[in-house]
């Protein structure tokens, strides 16, 4: 095609079958990919295999009736429901254990783990996928769960200089020495745990019933957010278009024209978002850093957010949330900011993004998030670019993982009313 083309027709197309598409553009700044997927009266999925449905034993009581909302929710989504409620402190391969059991017992049907509450915390590798040398180590790997045959070893990463021992990892001590997966990751992963955020004034318990409540009433199309995306890119400075991945998503699930992109050294992320409504935001800048009552927090991004910003005064309006920035990706720790989101407004989803690139625009023809974070997690040449960011080479991805429930999707389907 001309450069100068901005339309396609394929003409040799079958209605009711899925097409995905590769878009190269090269020009002498570089060269830019783009992807779509897209169909012709493709038919609804009505069976979406089986989900494993992991709950913390320390809430499976107090929220017994959302969590009983949450399993209907997800029968009347497709999905065949295997819960099991686990110790808060399970080793994580007596957790991973039961997936493996549920996958085994029949592979091609099960799909998805749904990690919800402070399930044990999987981690692995030697590596910083943000840049800084002090924080080089092993971050939080719920893919562990997701990965059902490959061979997590505890043997061969030997570092304890890292600024938080969370992330020391040392032969024997749980850690796995993957930063990569050891095999491809067969399931889709998705967690929602918002225990240890003392900037909120609402408990563990009461944010996660106010989540699970949102995401119902979203699944039941009582509230639908506006189809348009967010942009403010405070990291434009690096070498690397880590912000790509947003433009890459945005332009093929709600279209290029319903972008807005942000001066990025203007007004903060948050005055956009506050009470507004967006499908789909990313927001990147420099991370930051804070003590509280002696524990160091990564608790925000500069000119976007902090957590005490949606703890208090702000209200998220984005759904579907990429962010970038030092430190938080390692999402296991207080008042982490990667996290922070589903605590507030309408934010459903949270992923730390642009080190590697991910991958949603299936979304648009009703995949679920869960979908793409599975593409994500196994992509090493199928979709481009791979963006290692301050990595290099090899793009480390053990450390990828998603804030919310795997299941949704951009459009949900309203049950029958008033019958």
């Amino acid at each position: 095609m001309a450069g100068s083309a901005s339309s396609y027709t394929d003409n040799a197309v079958t209605t009711g079958v899925g097409y995905e598409y590769k878009v190269v553009r090269n020009a002498s700044s570089g060269t830019g990919y783009g992807y779509i997927a897209t169909g012709i009266q493709l038919p609804a999925i009505e069976e979406r295999g089986i989900i494993v449905l992991l709950v913390a034993n320390n809430i499976s009581s107090s929220l017994a009736t959302e969590i009983g909302q949450l399993e209907l929710d997800l029968r009347a989504d497709g999905w065949v429901v295997k819960r099991h409620d686990v110790s808060t402190s399970a080793s994580v391969t007596s957790v991973r254990g039961i997936v493996v059991s549920e996958y085994n017992a029949a592979p091609s049907d099960v799909k998805a783990v749904y990690v919800l509450g402070h399930v044990p915390v999987p981690y692995s590798g030697n590596h910083a996928p943000d840049g800084h040398s002090e924080h080089v180590g092993a971050w939080p790997c719920d893919g562990y769960y997701g990965e059902v045959n490959g061979n997590w070893t505890d043997a061969s990463v030997n570092n304890s200089n890292a600024q938080r021992p969370q992330n020391d990892n040392v032969p024997g001590d749980g850690k796995f020495d993957h930063s990569n997966f050891p095999s491809p990751v067969e399931l889709q992963v998705g967690r929602v745990d918002l225990q240890d955020m003392p900037a909120f004034s609402a408990g563990e318990v009461q944010l996660l019933q106010n989540y699970l409540n949102k995401a119902h009433q979203y699944k039941r199309k009582q509230w639908v957010p506006q189809e348009r995306g967010l942009v403010l890119d405070n990291l434009q400075w690096v070498g690397n278009p880590i912000a790509g991945c947003a433009y890459r998503n945005m332009g093929p699930l709600v279209g290029h024209s319903n972008v807005t992109d942000c001066y990025p050294y203007g007004s903060p992320f948050s005055s956009y978002v506050n009470g507004q409504s967006y499908m789909w935001t990313y927001s990147s800048g420099g991370g930051l850093q804070a003590t509280d009552n002696g524990v160091l927090t990564f608790n925000g991004a500069d000119n976007i957010a902090t957590t005490q910003n949606y703890a208090t005064t702000l209200s998220m309006g984005g759904v579907f949330n990429m962010s970038c920035g030092s430190y938080f990706g390692d999402w296991d720790n207080r008042n982490n900011f990667l996290r922070a989101p589903l605590g507030s407004g309408q934010a459903l989803t949270s992923v730390w993004a642009g080190m590697p690139n991910w991958w949603f625009h299936h979304m648009g023809v009703g995949e679920t998030i869960g979908h793409g974070v599975l593409l994500s997690m196994n992509n090493t040449t199928d979709y481009q670019p791979q963006n290692g960011g301050w990595q290099g080479s090899p793009y480390n991805r053990a450390h990828l993982g998603l804030m919310g429930d795997p299941t949704l999707r951009m459009h949900m389907v309203a049950p029958p009313a008033a019958l």
